[in-house]
């Protein structure tokens, strides 16, 4: 049930602004009945033909948002799906390049922030293995 109060809320949210939701943005909705009290929506960039500049800049503008969406409403954690990856088609390898790179460099440049655990929820095990590359095997 919470699906579909998450849809509905998301739908209430984009006829009251008028249009859809921009990329790189982020906005918030009740958990409803999910494990957790919020959750942060975000639209990442659709890749087709060569990954760009503009792709890697929208992509990790998700990870910027969310994080200062989850700080403003003075919200303690955050889990992060691996945004764009699957069928809008971002390399998963710098995917989590720019979300790991992205998120560490808000949360330096955000000391005050309320916001002091951030999780990758991964879908594969490829997706697994490359965070795990890149937060701990990499300098």
């Amino acid at each position: 049930m919470a699906g579909v109060e998450l849809r509905e809320t998301c739908y209430q949210i984009m006829k009251a602004q008028g249009y859809e939701e921009e990329t790189g943005a982020a906005k918030i909705t009740p958990g409803y009945n999910l494990p957790a009290r919020y959750v942060i929506h975000t639209v990442g960039p659709i890749v087709s033909g060569w990954l760009t500049g503009k792709d890697k800049e929208m992509l990790a503008s998700c990870y910027r948002s969310v994080l200062s969406t989850a700080s403003g409403n003075q919200l303690e954690s955050v889990a992060f799906c691996c945004i764009s990856t699957g069928v809008f088609h971002f390399p998963q390898d710098k995917a989590a390049e720019i979300a790991v790179s992205t998120v560490r460099g808000w949360l330096d440049s955000h000391p005050e922030t309320s916001v002091r655990r951030v999780i990758f929820n991964v879908f594969r095990d490829s997706d697994r293995d490359i965070y795990r590359e890149i937060l701990y095997h990499r300098e």
